[in-house]
């Protein structure tokens, strides 16, 4: 049972992590454009 104790307060700040990571990604326009460097990737531009 003591176990919880480390692991709840873990699993709680591990998932505060990943929401803070999602809005600062979102925050700083990384889902922007999601469709175009998938075709950037598959187009060939050799110039």
């Amino acid at each position: 049972m003591n176990i919880l104790m480390y692991l709840i307060p873990i699993a709680l700040s591990l998932g505060a992590l990943g929401l803070y990571a999602f809005f600062w990604a979102s925050r700083n326009d990384q889902f922007d454009d999601l469709d175009g460097a998938a075709s950037r990737a598959l187009r060939d531009d050799d110039e």
